[in-house]
């Protein structure tokens, strides 16, 4: 029991800090995309150091449940990598401790860290979002600083356009200056012209106070006769020279926040009980707005109207009978109207009013639909908006687990650790992750999918793969063994492995050449055969009967290694380098035919389109076989001429 407790806090001690310092790092990264997302609501605002610091603090806070996973996931991959590139995983294992025993500890640690990612999702993302959607538009209304440049036309203030041409800077004086101030509407353009100008901010920056020194002003006269339709040949204006003219324009430099309780309304600032409280209510008045509709789409309808109709002739039909006689059953009269006899019989000027007026009411159907389908859209995207966030405060917790299970085999199973590795199978399972959460958010937002399908997509997708890589760590699969796929593809094309044969320090028992030589000879003589009897093209249908099986090919690689491990204990040099020319024979069966029989391979190969592909690639395996069949025939009749030449054996 000791053991085991010394090895959960070896395994804490690892993890731990490699999880503090990756969130960290993916926190910055995110931090700054974020920053460089509103970086133009920020810059050139004039906002002071808490605003920004605020700012940054709530999208810290704000972007917690996307570093959160990230981190989970290369810190796990590190710290299994690490465990497995320095042999302390293989260590464990060999003294019989499983690698989901391994893992206990930081799957206990990481449940603790889920149901604090979802009591976060709850209680302070609605806060967090609220203070910060409600801080960036407030930056976004806050006026820009003055900056007038040079040589060009400033036009941040409202309704006035300021030229300068030079600026001092040290005393900030602005030389030739012309304002074009349309505050008053652009037909009311007033021009001002001066040598030299300050601007400067009131004192409670409501304000702002343009000093002007020797200039002139124009502007026009008889505003109102000016603006009717008479033609006039000349408009009256007013010119003015003055020595000193002060401007007063009015230009809000304080940083206003907004109300936070339109922001705190929406489905951002509510936890679970308010989101389902404000789904259900919605629900409501969306299913009451529907029946409305469904109620005067029919009342407008003609169907009403043939209704009406038909239960008239039935009362008519039945009269009133008396209550103590018995009912007959009253068949129902069919209304038939021909709607183009009725239109062909008027006249032209009737036919032309009638189209008229179902033009007109077609039309006002039409606007009246488009009305009414907008506010049922807008009402179900409330619903959907409501829906999505509620279900987001489960996923995210959700993720946390599933990417651990998706690190730490990966980590196991690749053995490197660091950050070169982890690190680039982290971002590109991350992006992976990114964009089908994203695709999954869209489809439920714009009603393509219910809510849950899209919210829960990423985690449908990516579970499977945490239980197949746990499966396959647990297992010792090879599965990420880049040598495995490097072996398998030059099997493939034919660069097969060489064979080794090596002396042997110490040799126990002899090889008995006498027996040996019979059994070259038999190899030779059924490699001939085979050569003989087994072209390289094989017919279609025979190779799917056969279910891809060569039993003989399998015969001969099996006495081949025979051979090879009898004559491998010789002292004999030039005879065991002969022995590795014995090339390693493979590819005698294909690999469907240890699953399947010859009715079913044959089935196969008719109906299913993987049939050709299959036999091309068998057929060419067939080609590198009787190439391997040569050199074992060539090798062995090699040996026998050797064994004779070197008199190793005793006649």
């Amino acid at each position: 029991m000791l053991r085991i407790k010394r090895l959960y806090t070896f395994m804490l001690q690892t993890f731990l800090p490699l999880f503090l310092m990756t969130f960290g790092i993916c926190l910055f990264i995110v931090l700054m995309q974020f920053l460089w997302r509103y970086i133009d609501d920020m810059v050139g605002k004039g906002l002071g150091i808490p605003v920004l610091a605020e700012m940054f603090m709530y999208a810290a806070l704000f972007l917690v449940p996307m570093a959160l996973p990230l981190a989970i996931l290369l810190a796990s991959l590190m710290t299994f990598g690490n465990l497995g590139e320095r042999l302390e995983l293989l260590a464990m294992k060999s003294a019989g401790v499983s690698l989901i025993h391994i893992m206990r500890p930081l799957i206990v640690t990481l449940l603790f860290v889920s149901v604090g990612a979802f009591f976060f999702q709850n209680n302070v993302m609605p806060v967090v979002q609220v203070k910060l959607y409600t801080l960036l538009y407030s930056m976004r209304q806050k006026s820009p600083e003055l900056d007038i440049p040079e040589g060009s036309f400033y036009k941040d203030i409202p309704g006035f356009n300021v030229y300068v041409k030079k600026k001092d800077p040290k005393d900030g004086l602005l030389k030739d200056v012309m304002i074009y101030d349309y505050s008053e509407g652009f037909n009311n353009a007033r021009v001002i012209v001066a040598d030299s100008g300050r601007l400067k901010t009131s004192a409670d920056k409501l304000f702002l106070v343009l000093s002007l020194f020797n200039g002139e002003s124009f502007e026009n006269v008889g505003k109102s006769q000016a603006n009717t339709t008479q033609a006039r040949t000349a408009v009256p204006y007013r010119r003015e020279s003055f020595s000193s003219k002060d401007i007063l324009i009015e230009f809000d430099a304080n940083f206003n926040r907004t109300d936070e309780s339109f922001m705190q309304n929406q489905y951002m600032g509510k936890n679970l009980k308010d989101l389902q409280t404000s789904i259900d209510s919605m629900g409501v008045r969306l299913d009451s707005i529907k029946d409305v509709n469904a109620k005067s789409i029919y009342d407008a309808s003609y169907v009403k109207t043939l209704k009406s109709l038909r239960a008239k002739k039935e009362s008519e039909a039945e009269g009133q009978p008396d209550e103590r006689q018995e009912k007959l059953p009253v068949i129902t009269p069919t209304i038939q109207l021909d709607f183009d006899s009725l239109y062909l019989a008027q006249a032209a000027s009737s036919q032309a009013a009638l189209l008229g007026r179902a033009k007109s009411s077609i039309e006002n159907i039409k606007t009246d639909y488009y009305f009414r389908a907008a506010t049922v859209g807008d009402e179900a995207y409330k619903v959907r908006r409501h829906l999505t966030e509620w279900h987001k405060k489960f996923t995210v917790s959700f993720a946390c687990i599933m990417f651990f299970f998706i690190g730490a085999p990966l980590g196991a199973i690749i053995r490197k650790g660091g950050l070169g590795v982890p690190v680039v199978i982290s971002v590109i399972l991350f992006i992976f992750y990114y964009i089908i959460d994203n695709m999954g958010f869209k489809m439920a937002r714009d009603g393509v999918w219910d809510a849950w399908e899209g919210m829960w997509l990423s985690s449908v997708v990516l579970t499977p793969m945490g239980i197949f890589l746990t499966y396959k760590a647990v297992k010792d699969s090879v599965i990420l063994n880049a040598d495995t796929y490097v072996n398998a593809l030059k099997n493939l094309i034919g660069k097969r492995e060489g064979r080794k044969v090596e002396r042997k320090e110490v040799i126990i028992y002899t090889p008995d050449y006498e027996a040996t030589l019979p059994q070259l000879e038999k190899l030779v003589e059924e490699s001939t055969t085979y050569l003989t009897n087994h072209k390289r093209w094989i017919n279609y249908l025979t190779f799917w009967k056969q279910g891809g099986k060569d039993n003989t090919a399998e015969l001969l690689a099996q006495d081949t290694e025979n051979i090879v491990e009898e004559l491998s204990n010789s002292d004999q040099n030039l005879l065991l380098n002969k022995l590795m020319d014995y090339p390693v024979i493979g590819g005698y069966n294909n690999k469907l035919s240890k699953h399947i029989n010859g009715k079913l391979a044959l089935a196969i190969g008719i109906f299913f389109p993987l049939g050709l592909p299959i036999y091309l690639l068998a057929t060419y395996q067939r080609k590198l076989l009787r190439h391997d069949i040569v050199m074992v025939q060539k090798t062995s009749k090699e040996l026998i001429n050797m064994i004779y030449s070197l008199h190793l054996l005793k006649k």
